[in-house]
């Protein structure tokens, strides 16, 4: 979906595929025809943005045959669909029954995400629509904070360094400009917007830049207009923005609270927890743990990483972080310019939820995907951009 912005710029809203993962060529290929299509047939659109998540696997499939590039290039006009962005997050495997930890590998400090990276970079260039020449591409913020040492981040530095000079050469091949978000994520090196800005300032080139996830920003209690204005102080790029909203608890320490929240505690995806103190941020790797014993203090609301719904909140006692992405969606696209131009819709857990929650059919599916991206849209709207055919 394409927006105007009111200094004429173009606002790509897209929703990320890696809620239908997929892990080669025709399991991606199935998405746009089961998935894909429909979410855009509900929205009663002739064109719909998706971020493509292109794993391992049919990432290589279509670099080795401009063939099948071709080809997945034509299915996406022949569906309505367009790519501007991509997730480089998940490697491989994000369908698999318990992700946890393993979405964090290979990290920047091992050679295999600069080439996989280098590969959707490519990818991405050559999916673009003809009438767009900037694309970007989401990806780990460097590594798990574990076991990344100082050699570890000269390395990942090193990796970044090439991958901008490579981008650098693709525009000038292809004419096609495309720019890399390091998504800062709880539990991460770089777990906050604050983080981001000394290694990214030290690879210095605006290639590299962030992409600001409203979920993990919330978990992190960071603000928006704090952080937003930060990285602007800081020459920090914002190559792309997800929309997405974290779990609240205002009252963890009550046993209702804890109830619901133990609903969301599930086997397959890591829900990293934090709450603040006056000690400042305390945090679990995940949400289970949190609900074990004193892990957390409770005396102050909990937000845990669950990227749930948009459109629909959880039941009380519990809530969700809409207001913190309203606010930092205010802050991104309100102003005079644009500080990014490429959103993306990613609730990716929609079959994590608690099973009373979780869409039954694909059609369900297609429904709840179809009412987040209409919420955003509304949103844009409401800011004073106009919807596009």
């Amino acid at each position: 979906m394409r927006f105007r912005h009111p200094d004429g710029s173009t606002v790509h809203l897209s929703y990320c595929t890696n809620v239908h993962p997929a892990e080669n060529l025709e399991g991606v290929l199935a998405q746009l025809r089961d998935h894909c299509e429909p979410v855009r047939k509900r929205l009663g659109r002739d064109r719909l943005g998706i971020g493509l998540w292109l794993a391992k696997g049919a990432a290589r499939s279509l670099i080795n045959d401009p063939a099948q590039l071709r080809g997945l290039k034509g299915e996406l006009e022949r569906r309505g669909l367009e790519v501007v962005t991509l997730n480089g997050f998940p490697y491989e495997g994000f369908g698999a029954e318990e992700v946890k930890y393993r979405v964090y590998k290979p990290d920047w400090a091992d050679p295999e995400r600069l080439e996989h990276t280098t590969d959707l970079a490519r990818l991405l260039a050559a999916l673009l629509p003809d009438d767009v020449t900037e694309g970007s591409v989401s990806t780990l913020p460097l590594a798990w904070r574990t076991d990344f040492d100082e050699a570890a981040a000269r390395t990942a530095h090193a990796a970044l360094t090439t991958l901008a000079e490579r981008l650098d050469a693709l525009e000038e091949l292809t004419g096609k400009s495309i720019r890399i978000a390091l998504e800062p994520e709880p539990g991460c090196t770089v777990e906050t917007t604050a983080d981001a800005i000394g290694p990214l300032t030290d690879v210095a080139s605006s290639r590299i830049g962030i992409c600001v996830d409203t979920c993990h920003l919330a978990t992190s209690f960071e603000e928006p207009s704090t952080a937003l204005e930060a990285l602007t102080e800081a020459g920090v790029t914002i190559p792309k923005a997800q929309l997405s909203a974290a779990l609240h608890a205002e009252h963890p320490h009550l046993p209702e609270v804890r109830d619901a929240l133990a609903a969301f505690a599930e086997p397959r995806f890591l829900h990293q927890t934090r709450t603040r103190t006056a000690a400042g941020l305390r945090g679990t790797d995940d949400l289970e743990e949190a609900l074990a014993g004193e892990a957390l203090p409770d005396g102050a609301p909990w937000r845990a990483h669950f990227h749930v719904p948009l459109h629909a909140p959880p039941a009380p006692p519990l809530t969700s972080t809409l207001p913190v992405l309203q606010e930092t969606l205010a802050r991104l696209v309100g102003g005079a310019e644009p500080l990014t131009r490429h959103l993306e819709v990613e609730t990716y857990t929609w079959q994590a939820l608690p099973p009373e929650l979780r869409p039954r059919s694909r059609g369900r599916l297609a429904e709840g995907i179809a009412a987040e991206l209409t919420l955003a849209r509304d949103l844009l709207v409401d800011l004073g951009l106009k919807e596009l055919p």
